[in-house]
This record gives structure tokens, C-alpha cells and sequence, in this order.
């Protein structure tokens, strides 16, 4: 008796997390559009061009999760979120996905019911000094002011960081990148910390960037991504594998240039499976059975995307480091498309 109770409200519970889980995904298809929270301004991972139109890392993902859902990469409302805000303007279905480097932590995950479908960018917090302040490790900044983003994980890390090496800092909080960067140059303070990733990105955006440096220390492991409203369950698995495509068609040598000969021509079952020509991936998901092949057609794999958005030939400037493909001794690494 007890065994049927048990699977009665175990299916009960299924049934609701399975209406739960379709409704961003229908009310995605119904709106037209989706609603995607990212940076108020972070350079090469999301921000405005000049004019108005949002671009960069985290960008791409909102918009290829437009065009594997919509089928049109352009219809995308970008909703800016500060560190503040962005969780809240999830939390309120403000936004359907958040996509600005966001950190996958514990409390994040279970206390505040948030799904971290995915790692787009494996990261770390350092910290960033004007080259005449004359301190080359983060271990001299005993006793110096610091500028940091509220509502970050980046706040404790930098406590335990100061405390860990018996040293004293004054925080100077910000809102967001912005903010943060105009302080730092301003000489409200003497150091910047945030994740590494986001310190060169505002670096590449200052007119003397040659005379900024960022310390060679990493206090903390910032694994950013993507994420959703806990128990959204086929929403999560849509944001999931649209990005898990993404480094699938790398992997692959799959790419916006030659994505549709590699369609007609692959005896590779995978890669079949991925774009569509063989099984029902697409209908699993609530989707058609090209949902992944407009992804990558629409933003290129995530080779592509790192690349031209923040890779070593842009002012970032950054190397694949851990976020090489697994074949290339990085963490990027797609689950099977089976």
C-alpha cells in the first residue's frame, strides 16, 4: 500500500514538474520572442554596439536559443541586469533565460531555486592595478581600497582571500562593470577585482590599457553559464542542449560555412543526429528536427563564438585555457547527441 501512495504522488509530482517545465518554452513560441537577461554592459560578453544592438559571448547563446526555439536568431528582447538584479528578474519571469557571467554556486543551485543548465565559460577572480601603483602580486594589496560589484560572489572571495593572507582592505562597491571600471579609473580605488575574464574585458575598453595590469592571482574557481527557473524542466533541457550543440558542431568541425555541406554529406551518425537529417532529437524537445543546425548556422560553434567575441585575435585577448574542447586538454565537453 505503501508503495502505491509513494508512486502516486511520486507521478502527481511528475505531472505538475511537467507542466511547470513547458511554460517558458510555450510561452516563448507564443510571445514571439525571447526574453533574455545579460549584462548592462560587459565588452565581448554582452553589451551594446553603437547602435543599441546588443553583441558578445553571452549574447550569442540568447541568440541561438532564439533560433533553434523561433527559428530567427533576431528575435531576442535583451533585458540589462546589474549583480544585483539579474537574479530577481529571473526569479520574476522579467526574463525567460539569464546569460551575463553568472557563477554556479550552491546556494544559487538550492537555496534560491535557479538551474545552472550548463558552464559556457570556465573562469576565476583576480584582480587589476594601474602599472604605478608599483604592486605586481594581489599579496602587496594589504591595506589598499578595492572596488567591487555587489551581489557577487566576488564579495566573500575577496574576505576570505584578505583574511586567508592577514591583510586589511576598504571595499568600494559598485553596481555593475560600468561602474566598477569608472570608479577604478577615477582612483576611487587602487584595485579592481572581479572574475578574470570580466577585468580583461574592461581593460581592452580603456583608452591606456597598456598601463593596467592584472595580477597573476586566481583566488577562486568562477564557473559562469547560463540558467533558469528551478523545475522549468524542458525549458532547461532546450537552453541546455542548444548550447551543448554549440561545442558538439566544434568538436565536429562543424561551422557556419559549411554546415549545410556537412548536412548533406556526413555518414557521421552523430553529427546526423545533431543536424537533423536522422532521428527525433528535435521532437524530444519540443522542437523541429533542425533546432541545432539553425543554432550553429545562426551564431557558429563555440569555437567560433569564443573567438570572435573574446579570443586572442580581439583586444580581450584571451586564450581557450580550460575552455579548450576536452580534446584540446580544456573542459568544454558535449554530452552525446543519442
Amino acid at each position: 500500500m505503501k508503495k502505491s501512495l509513494f508512486l502516486g504522488t511520486l507521478s502527481a509530482t511528475a505531472l505538475i514538474a511537467g507542466i511547470a517545465g513547458a511554460a517558458t518554452l510555450d510561452d516563448v513560441k507564443a510571445r514571439g520572442e525571447l526574453l533574455c537577461g545579460v549584462n548592462v554592459g560587459l565588452t565581448g560578453f554582452g553589451a551594446p554596439d553603437a547602435n543599441g544592438n546588443y553583441q558578445g559571448f553571452d549574447v550569442a547563446l540568447c541568440k541561438a536559443v532564439a533560433a533553434a526555439v523561433l527559428g530567427d536568431a533576431s528575435k531576442v528582447k535583451y533585458i540589462p541586469t546589474t549583480g544585483e538584479t539579474r537574479f530577481t528578474a529571473l526569479a520574476s519571469g522579467e526574463v525567460d533565460l539569464l546569460v551575463r557571467n553568472s557563477t554556479w554556486t550552491f546556494m544559487r543551485d538550492v537555496d534560491l531555486k535557479f538551474d545552472f543548465v550548463a558552464v559556457n565559460y570556465y573562469d576565476g577572480q583576480g584582480f587589476m592595478v594601474k602599472k604605478d601603483l608599483g604592486v605586481s602580486s594581489a599579496k602587496e594589496l594589504d591595506g589598499a581600497t578595492v572596488c567591487i560589484q555587489t551581489g557577487t560572489t566576488t564579495e566573500l572571495n575577496l574576505a576570505d582571500f584578505f583574511k586567508a593572507n592577514n591583510m586589511t582592505y576598504t571595499p568600494v562597491t559598485v553596481a555593475d562593470d560600468s561602474e566598477g571600471q569608472r570608479q577604478y579609473l577615477a582612483g576611487a580605488c587602487d584595485a579592481y577585482t572581479t572574475d578574470a575574464s570580466g577585468l580583461a574585458a574592461s581593460r581592452a575598453s580603456m583608452p591606456d590599457a597598456e598601463n593596467h595590469i592584472i595580477l597573476p592571482e586566481i583566488i577562486s574557481k568562477e564557473p559562469l553559464g547560463p540558467l533558469v527557473r528551478h523545475g522549468d524542466n524542458q525549458w532547461g533541457d532546450v537552453v541546455r542542449w542548444t548550447y551543448y550543440a554549440l561545442v558538439a558542431a566544434e568538436e565536429y568541425g562543424v561551422n557556419k560555412a559549411n554546415i549545410e555541406e556537412v548536412a548533406s554529406t556526413t555518414q557521421n551518425p552523430e553529427v546526423k543526429r545533431l543536424l537533423g537529417v536522422e532521428g527525433e532529437l528535435g521532437e524530444k524537445l519540443g522542437l523541429d528536427k533542425e533546432w541545432a543546425k539553425r543554432a550553429i548556422a545562426a551564431v557558429g560553434n563555440y569555437g567560433e563564438i569564443f573567438e570572435a567575441n573574446i579570443g586572442s585575435g580581439t583586444p580581450i585577448g584571451l586564450a581557450r585555457g580550460l575552455n579548450a574542447l576536452w580534446t584540446q586538454g580544456g573542459l568544454q565537453y558535449a554530452p552525446p547527441f543519442r
